[in-house]
């Protein structure tokens, strides 16, 4: 099994635990509401080529963590900025993955979304896709878990699209 995910989340996180342990980051300055109030917002300072920004919130299934979207954003992202396209940030993304969790990532070719690139390690899978010029996704998914999310709380509300149907 490879469970952890990144700022001591991880799959079949309680999602009280899952709260409380938010609610201690952003005490300590680590995190704090993302967009509409509804994610988990997270300033990326030296971790990429740029500053950019993750936000998240996790998809649970029987209360536990089972399914954690990203949305990553470079800060100083303009349209005219060459170095901060999605493009790069993608990039940025897979290599970062690749050294915080010694993955080795594929590219998948789709001819509506483009290039993505997947890993799969033990019940581990990570996905990493262009959604815009701006935004870029990866998405960690429990792979022993069944896809029947249920909201007891949840609303996944910056989802791009429903994971449990992404083909490969």
């Amino acid at each position: 099994r490879n469970d952890s995910l990144f700022m001591g989340l991880y799959f079949g996180m309680p999602e009280k635990e899952f709260y409380l342990h938010c609610w201690n980051l952003n005490k300590k300055g680590l995190i704090k509401q993302g967009e509409n109030n509804v994610t988990v917002l997270h300033e990326l300072k030296n971790e990429l080529k740029f500053p950019a920004f993750m936000d998240f919130y996790p998809k649970f299934n029987d209360g536990k963590i089972s399914e954690l979207p990203v949305r990553f954003k470079y800060t100083g992202w303009a349209p005219w900025n060459k170095e901060l396209t999605s493009q790069k940030l993608q990039a940025d993304i897979v290599r970062y993955c690749e050294k915080i969790f010694g993955a080795q990532f594929l590219e998948v070719k789709d001819p509506k979304r483009g290039s993505a690139f997947v890993t799969i390690k033990g019940n581990r899978r990570i996905s990493v896709f262009i959604q815009s010029d701006l935004y870029v996704w990866a998405v960690f998914t429990d792979m022993l878990v069944k896809n029947n999310w249920n909201s007891s709380l949840s609303n996944g509300a910056i989802s791009p699209v429903d994971t449990t149907k992404i083909q490969k």
